[in-house]
């Protein structure tokens, strides 16, 4: 069962306004996307790290609310330098 979702918005390169949400399953995060507000919700296989940036802030800002543990954000850490190991977070 997923634990929380956690959206923003986000413009593309093209001037496109996109809402993005993700989802923690286990001990992995789903990211899902769409346009508009009545558009149905499209799975995005490989997140930019633009979105993996605003998650980890997200997190980051849920653990002092106690939403999320600090191993939380650690193993997002990790998940991010693994996809991007040039970031720098």
């Amino acid at each position: 069962m997923p634990k929380a979702e956690i959206s923003w918005k986000r413009v593309t390169e093209d001037g496109a306004k996109l809402q993005v949400y993700a989802q923690h399953v286990g001990r992995e995060w789903r990211f899902f996307q769409r346009e508009k507000r009545f558009d149905v919700w499209q799975p995005v296989e490989k997140p930019p790290l633009e979105d993996w940036l605003e998650l980890l802030d997200a997190v980051q800002r849920l653990i002092t609310r106690r939403r999320y543990q600090p191993d939380d954000e650690a193993r997002l850490k990790k998940q991010i330098r693994e996809r991007y190991p040039e970031a720098d977070f």
